[in-house]
């Protein structure tokens, strides 16, 4: 899927990585501020799905997963895991990120170069849309989709016509951050997984400077932990201020308040 050649180029400026053959990754930049979490609630998650995208709203948590053959769009009930609608992509899309907007559901695919618009509600489908490289994380803010493609680059683009209007080059203390993947608008950044490990980068989407990072080690069991892929998927509650995360084939979705560590 996502090779151990770009996870290197992460490595590059962090120290090592977390992938086979690889020791944990941490942050190794001591300018940034790091935050932690404390653990509020975990809440269930479907076991089989490989989250790539993750929105909660009106009550609701939105995700998109991936994999040829086991890609979809769903809506679940967050208390207990349930789904509640769910539609499956064609055998030969490898779905990616989601955003919904103005009761709009997008979502990317992996390598096809095409994405796909719902109706958020039904779930009917409306349209779709082109984009060159790759697509991976999908948010938005008060006038831009917002895409990641696994490189430094965030490419904002128009939501009706899907014209790219600017790219963001992310750099974390002069250095570009590679390998940004699922993404979330939070309080006016942007908060997104860097592939391969379990830290989150907060992104300035004015200058693209990676503000702090968010160390996420340690939300599952080391038995748990054993049998998932990656951190993968956060989503946030703007009216009840909760900040949601999880990943892909993890059994749970957890509620995180973050804290300041250095």
């Amino acid at each position: 899927m996502r090779t151990l050649a770009a996870l290197a180029a992460t490595m590059m400026i962090f120290g090592t990585g977390r992938a086979p053959g690889f020791a944990a990754w941490q942050p190794t930049t001591a300018a940034l501020p790091i935050y932690t979490y404390t653990l509020v609630r975990a809440y269930p998650h479907d076991r089989d799905a490989f989250t790539q995208g993750l929105q909660y709203v009106d009550g609701l948590l939105y995700e998109g997963t991936g994999l040829n053959g086991r890609s979809s769009i769903r809506k679940t009930r967050l208390e207990t895991g349930e789904v509640l609608q769910q539609r499956d992509l064609p055998e030969q899309y490898f779905g990616e990120g989601i955003t919904i907007w103005n009761n709009e559901l997008f979502q990317l695919t992996y390598q096809s170069g095409i994405g796909f618009v719902y109706d958020a509600q039904s779930f009917t489908p409306k349209r779709s849309f082109k984009y060159t490289g790759e697509g991976w994380g999908l948010t938005h803010d008060q006038n831009s989709l917002i895409m990641s493609d696994g490189s430094e680059y965030l490419r904002f683009f128009d939501r009706a016509t899907f014209a790219e209007r600017r790219r963001l080059r992310v750099m974390a203390a002069g250095s570009p951050l590679k390998n940004l993947n699922e993404l979330e608008y939070v309080k006016g950044e942007i908060f997104a997984n860097v592939w391969q490990t379990e830290h989150i980068a907060r992104i300035d989407p004015a200058t693209g400077r990676v503000t702090s990072y968010v160390d996420l080690r340690g939300l599952l069991t080391p038995r748990e932990a054993a049998a998932v892929d990656v951190l993968n998927g956060v989503a946030y509650d703007a009216a009840g201020d909760r900040l949601f995360v999880t990943g892909k084939l993890w059994p749970k979705v957890f509620e995180i308040k973050l804290a300041r560590r250095n």
